[in-house]
């Protein structure tokens, strides 16, 4: 097979005694792309990393070109070809584009000076080959994710990468960037680059990939041209198991307001919002990325500053900008960023589901172990979560059971309004469909929701409403019946993009705020 860019054979790895892979073995052919899946816990990331060198195996080996690849040796990886784009990305912030594509490989001068002009005009070359319209000159700190992430694409490739290796490169950018990203990719294929991608969009794999190969508990399991498989095949090697209703059936809300905001000024942005949420209602935020979602559930939460405005719940005003007062008037937030805002990955599952609410399992500064316990284990319960019990390291957790530990602690109380953020970033596809089980859940039971989510058939599929953010402000708003609509996604993005609506192919329906 000689146009085999890397081969990896009979792979084994094990931590602390647990199998991660298991005999794994797959090739990457030069010009194509082959889709990595698979649940969280698979053995994806130890994959990767076995393949860059940051990782030694405990059996098999890695070949380039047909020449094996010193065992955790990253820089014998690199300057054989092989380059990873993590998913959390590390470029310098304050350095500009063009110092962070020639980092380690700068440009000099006949005098030893750096030739800063000779590199902006190089790095301007680079994108220009990518279609990437990006200022060289400007600081990465100033770029949104999506082109941080493709400037690490062009300087992998070109300090002459001809094997790339993407861990889920879009689940932190918007529907415009990966579209962008997907250009690049098409290009890089047309190079004759070699791109193992993971990802847990089924329409990525379709979009994108040559072939899937499918890892399961640490094995691999399934490994066939895309055009000779079923989505549904695909889902199945995944979990083991038949994934029926992916997308529970919703249940009707009540009538009663569960949640009003009324003429809240988000620090930061021109226009106030106005919004109610009934009981039993899932409220859906769309929008492009910066559109203000995230800053509305933050600052209806309090954790982020309003100007103006009111927040009831229940019937209750609730004090802005302040999170203990929204916590005991009955609002939970589930924030977008888990592992840096939501859990506490160094402490465990107890200490966890104990946090929003630890002044209930005190007396006197003891904490009531028992009752602790009870509360939190019954929570935990309620979600499933997968663990091996209260005492285990939430950071030892895979990413949809973490998820789930953040959402559940709140369950150790009263919950009138849960605020969702990206609730299944970085979530697989087995775990998103207990997720979404969960929040009808939910919201069957009378909870107010409003999740505020990128993936658009989150969005049409579990929302009763769905209001269109634009600049912090509501730009549009969609019924049940409008998100049902063939051509919904189109209008959708014509409000996002602040576009004339009454343009797009299909009739609009809309509805009054709370009916």
């Amino acid at each position: 097979m000689e146009d085999v860019a890397l081969e990896c054979r009979d792979l084994d790895k094990a931590f602390g005694g647990v199998p991660v892979l298991k005999g794994v073995s797959l090739a990457l052919e030069a010009g194509s792309v082959t889709a990595l899946a698979g649940e969280n816990g698979a053995g994806k990331s130890t994959l990767m990393k076995i393949a860059s060198g940051q990782v030694k195996p405990d059996g098999g080996r890695v070949l380039i070109g047909g020449e094996p690849l010193p065992h955790g040796d990253p820089q014998a990886a690199h300057r054989n070809g092989v380059a990873i784009i993590p998913q959390e990305l590390a470029p310098i912030m304050d350095m500009t584009v063009y110092e962070n594509l020639f980092i380690g490989r700068e440009l000099r001068t006949r005098t030893g000076l750096l030739d800063r002009r000779g590199m902006a005009r190089r790095a301007r070359e680079l994108l220009d080959v990518f279609g990437v319209e990006i200022d060289p000159q400007a600081t990465m700190r100033r770029l949104p994710v999506g082109l941080r992430q493709l400037v690490e694409i062009v300087k992998s490739t070109s300090g002459g990468a001809r094997i790339l290796l993407l861990d889920e490169p879009s689940s932190a950018i918007s529907e415009r960037e990966v579209e962008r990203l997907y250009a690049v990719i098409g290009r890089l294929r047309e190079q004759g680059v070699a791109m193992l991608y993971t990802t847990h969009k089924m329409e990525e794999i379709r979009a994108l990939a040559d072939r899937v190969v499918v890892l399961r508990d640490g094995g691999l399991v399934l490994d066939r041209p895309i055009g000779d498989i079923t989505d549904d095949e695909i889902v199945h090697a995944m979990i083991g198991r038949e994934l029926q209703g992916f997308f529970p059936d919703l249940h009707a809300p009540g009538d009663e307001i569960a949640l009003q905001v009324s003429g809240l000024h988000v620090s930061g942005y021109p226009r106030p919002v106005d919004l109610t949420v009934r009981r039993g209602e899932i409220l859906g935020l769309a929008g492009l990325v910066g559109a203000g979602r995230t800053e509305l559930l933050e600052a209806i939460f309090g954790v982020r500053r309003s100007t103006a405005g009111t927040v009831t719940v229940a019937g209750r005003p609730v004090r802005r900008n302040a999170p203990a007062a929204a916590i005991t008037g009955g609002m939970a937030l589930v924030p977008e960023d888990r592992k840096g805002a939501g859990a506490v990955l160094t402490m465990n599952v107890l200490d966890n589901g104990s946090l929003p609410r630890l002044s209930r399992f005190t007396v006197a500064g003891w904490l009531r172990q028992r009752s602790r316990g009870r509360q939190v284990g019954a929570a935990m319960e309620s979600v499933k979560l997968r663990s091996r019990g209260l005492s285990q390291q939430v950071g030892t957790l895979s990413g949809g059971n973490q998820q789930k530990v953040v959402l559940a602690r709140w369950l150790t109380g009263s919950v009138n309004v849960l605020l969702l953020d990206e609730p299944t970033r970085g979530v697989d596809v087995g775990a998103r469909s207990e997720i979404y089980r969960i929040i009808t859940e939910l919201a069957a039971s009378g909870m107010a929701v409003v999740m505020a989510s990128s993936d658009m058939p989150e969005i049409l599929s579990l929302a009763h409403r769905a209001l269109v953010m634009r600049g912090g402000a509501v730009a549009g708003e969609l019924a049940r019946e409008d998100l049902s609509s063939p051509h919904v996604q189109d209008l959708i993005f014509r409000y996002a993009a602040g576009l004339n609506p009454d343009s797009a192919p299909a009739p609009r329906h809309t509805e009054k705020e709370g009916r």
